[in-house]
């Protein structure tokens, strides 16, 4: 039989596969952080007819004649180029800008994803949608140890933080040089104990004789013993020149940052430390992969971390479906790190990663597959009329 024909059928068949991969790049389209693929051909063996002879000394050399058998593809590439943001608003969303994969564990397999549209199931575990659990690291007291096994990322269920206690306070604002003498302001500072019960502390700034001068007394009467404490301000062209911190109930209150001017009564509690027992109200993701939780005391406190991985060679990863991917040997190992870390990046979150089809190009390769096609077809009917022909002569 012709060479030709068995050409022809090799052709038909690179070009189907280059048809398959087009389409199934533009069925994927809208699919979240989908890589589209390409294909490559490469030419099969070749017969050799007549090999290569040197030059002589009366003839020159000659060069191999050899006919190709065909074409036959060579591989189909993943292009891992980043696709465009999509703003979603959801919390759980993310979107990886830069390098990396999501660390994901299904069935006790370890499978690594670009699409970052996360929720929690019923148990607090941060899941795909095809329930693939998100790996990362654990937080504990807030400390989060990324030299730790990797673990399934979770959202407490009806978690509460303990109170912390009051130590320390900072009063802030203006108290009126022109004030009367015995003029006072009163102030209360909400402080908590060790176990996060609240109590008051009472400061009371009372106008003294002296230039620029104000007294303080602190009381903190529901503690045992209603303990007490004093101090005594002077300010000079409104600047605090003396004025040691009030201590009151082992509570030291600074008056560094107050100021003495005139006709502003502004003085206020500027900050204090400690802080009631807080329940679990929210949560969100920090650009370094961090589930923070919010709690109803105001408090902000690390519950986990979320893992990246990367490879030496993404190109060498195997597609798994749902938008996974699998190590093989020739992608490497997976180098495991934090978002924002070397060779990794960082996450935005409310936001998903677009499939970085381009439908100018693959409608483009539909038409080249089509016409390549329908050359190999004409290359099989050519070599069928030459067999005809063959036939023919014998009549």
């Amino acid at each position: 039989m012709l060479r030709s024909l068995y050409s022809g059928i090799s052709g038909l068949r690179a070009h189907q596969t280059m048809l398959d991969v087009t389409g199934n790049n533009i069925a994927n389209v809208n699919t979240t952080a989908f890589k589209a693929s390409a294909t490559q051909f490469q030419d099969t063996l070749s017969q050799l007819t007549q090999g290569a002879s040197g030059p002589g000394a009366q003839t020159g050399g000659t060069n191999p004649a050899q006919v190709g058998l065909g074409v036959q593809v060579a591989g189909i590439s993943t292009n891992f180029t980043q696709g465009s943001s999509q703003s979603t608003g959801k919390a759980g969303d993310m979107l990886i800008s830069g390098d990396g994969f999501f660390v994901t564990k299904e069935g006790g397999q370890t499978l690594y994803s670009r699409a970052g549209s996360f929720d929690f199931d019923s148990s607090g575990r941060l899941v795909t949608p095809s329930g693939a659990i998100v790996q990362g690291w654990g937080a504990v007291n807030g400390v989060i140890n990324e030299g730790g096994a990797l673990g399934d990322i979770t959202l407490p269920q009806n978690v509460v933080i303990a109170g912390t206690v009051t130590t320390s306070a900072a009063m802030g604002g203006n108290l009126p040089s022109d004030a009367a003498e015995g003029k006072s302001v009163l102030l209360d500072i909400k402080v908590y104990d060790a176990a996060g019960a609240a109590r008051t502390v009472s400061l009371t700034f009372t106008r003294t004789a002296a230039a620029g001068g104000w007294a303080v007394s602190g009381t903190d009467g529901t503690a045992a013993g209603s303990p007490t404490g004093s101090t005594t301000l002077a300010f000079t062209d409104g600047k605090l020149v003396s004025g040691p911190d009030l201590v009151v109930g082992g509570i030291t209150v600074s008056m560094a940052a107050l100021t003495g001017f005139a006709g502003l009564s502004t003085a206020v509690v500027a900050s204090k430390s400690g802080s009631a027992p807080g329940s679990l109200e929210s949560y969100s993701f920090s650009k370094d992969g961090t589930l923070i939780g919010l709690f109803s005391n105001g408090e902000q406190k690390a519950l986990g971390r979320i893992a990246l991985a990367t490879f030496t060679n993404p190109g060498g990863l195997e597609k798994t479906g749902s938008n996974g991917y699998q190590a093989t040997f020739n992608s490497g190992t997976a180098e495991i790190g934090a978002p924002g870390s070397t060779g990794l990046g960082s996450l935005t979150g409310g936001a998903l990663e677009m499939s970085n089809v381009d439908l100018s190009q693959e409608f483009t390769n539909l038409i080249v597959a089509q016409r390549g096609f329908q050359a190999n077809a004409r290359i099989i009917t050519t070599s069928d009329e030459v067999l005809q022909e063959l036939t023919n002569l014998k009549r």
